[in-house]
């Protein structure tokens, strides 16, 4: 099976956890693609949107779905995203799409946060092989960069090749990317990242996700709290 029909096989999994008339969050991704075609498709099915993504917005849009202000939800039956990696205790890790703070704030505003990864996203443990983002107050920049070293981590402002300066956030704020080596106690990390002063989130997720829907080529396997 090729991944496109992985993702196809997942996507059509998490409808499951769907309910009727009610308000779902989508991230972003080509599974969360194919999930909003599968909405689509389902006539019985009526669902509003939230999204921490422009992209999924657009879609949702274009497509006709009703894409409601995040700011204005206080509650999600059940929102569903990627991520770069997660290992087996639901410990999470995302950096590419720099929008990890919206996104926490959904996982954590749903009642259910469930995670579509490929098997090759799964390990026993986080590895780190990716960085950790850091989204920051522009002010709080050589501050975070002078304690974020003294917590092992190498710090790295991001940029863009296409565009002059820093990588905005869609909020604003200028995202650090962190490489850490070694890292023993994940919860700890998180901890000690989001208490520097002038980081908003950052992009590990500890102890929001509820399950992770793992499709590979022997079909769907599912990772769930004990």
């Amino acid at each position: 099976m090729d991944t496109n029909n992985l993702k196809k096989a997942c996507a059509k999994e998490a409808l499951k956890y769907i309910k009727n008339n009610t308000v779902i969050g989508l991230g972003g991704g080509r599974t969360i693609a194919y999930m909003i075609d599968y909405i689509i498709e389902d006539k019985n099915l009526n669902v509003k949107i939230v999204t921490p993504s422009i992209q999924t917005k657009m879609l949702c849009i274009e497509k006709g779905l009703e894409v409601l202000h995040t700011c204005a939800v206080d509650r999600i039956s059940v929102a569903f995203d990627g991520c770069d990696e997660v290992d087996l205790n639901l410990n999470a890790l995302k950096s590419g799409g720099g929008i990890h703070t919206t996104e926490k704030l959904i996982a954590n505003i749903a009642d259910q946060y469930i995670l579509l990864v490929d098997e090759d996203k799964v390990s026993d443990s986080l590895t780190f092989k990716k960085p950790v983002v850091l989204e920051i107050l522009r002010d709080s920049l050589k501050y975070v960069e002078r304690v974020v070293k003294k917590l092992g981590g190498i710090p790295k402002i991001r940029k863009s090749s296409i565009k002059d300066g820093f990588t905005v956030s869609d909020n604003g704020n200028f995202l650090i990317d962190v490489t850490f080596e070694n890292v023993t106690d994940i919860k700890k990390l998180e901890k000690n990242l989001k208490d520097i002063s002038g980081v908003i989130d950052t992009s590990l997720f500890v102890g929001v996700v509820s399950r992770v829907l793992v499709a590979s080529t022997n079909g769907i396997r599912i990772i769930k709290k004990n």
